[in-house]
């Protein structure tokens, strides 16, 4: 049966940012997305074209074959591991960007993932798109001051890499298997208060090494990249 002009009325309210973070719920569009997420988060509703035409609630350019309302999570605030790769984001402002590096963490196998108070918003329409799922598997804490933790972290003896241009070359590093990997944002790279607690400042390095090329990569490529190295270290 499809919904009737109130309901669709009522549920447009979820368009906006504002009506979403007073209910603490988020947006997810597409079967396959949502059916990542149920597992993992407590499913307020689903609806799908039989009932009701979802262009008129798509927060997307093209309405998927689903869309559902999950309720955000309550989870408390814990201290990265100190036998476990975390990850650090700081300022990455693109949702697209974010959802993203969220999407890689979960595929190298790093669970926790920090994120500074200057960052997307975690649970926006389209950070969620592009995190395809990976949030039912990872645990992403928000608005995280970063210098604190990675202090803290300093003083539990684990390493904080850092990605600069004025690094060490991260093929020629030493790197760990634990410690925090920190990726600064798409124009402005890691803040000065957070670059000051990196221990190890490393950097991907062009090529050739005297060649002229690009200043930087996409934050979410580097990421990758970054990433990859540490794990292959574990090969």
């Amino acid at each position: 049966m499809m919904l009737s002009l109130a309901q669709i009325k009522f549920l447009r309210r979820y368009q906006q940012k504002k009506v979403r973070d007073e209910e603490r719920v988020f947006v997810a569009e597409g079967s396959k997305l949502i059916d990542e997420l149920l597992p993992a988060f407590k499913c307020r509703m689903r609806l799908t074209a039989a009932d009701v035409d979802l262009a008129r609630l798509t927060l997307l350019k093209t309405p998927r074959d689903s869309w559902a309302l999950f309720e955000k999570p309550s989870r408390q605030f814990e201290s990265p591991s100190p036998s476990l790769l975390a990850l650090a984001v700081d300022g990455v402002q693109d949702p697209g960007n974010l959802g993203t590096i969220l999407r890689i963490a979960d595929w190298f196998g790093i669970n926790d993932i920090y994120c500074s108070p200057t960052c997307a918003d975690v649970f926006s329409p389209k950070t969620i798109q592009s995190t395809m799922g990976s949030l039912s598997r990872i645990r992403v804490f928000e608005k995280v001051p970063l210098p604190a933790l990675l202090r803290e972290a300093q003083q539990d003896g684990l390493p904080i890499y850092g990605t600069s241009l004025s690094g060490a070359d991260i093929y020629s590093e030493n790197l760990t298997n634990h410690g925090i990997i920190v990726i600064g944002s798409e124009g402005n790279g890691i803040s000065p208060e957070v670059m000051q607690c990196v221990t190890n400042a490393i950097r991907i390095p062009s090529f050739p090494p005297d060649g002229v090329t690009i200043d930087s990569l996409n934050v979410a490529t580097a990421t990758a990249i970054v990433c990859a190295e540490f794990r292959r270290r574990l090969l």
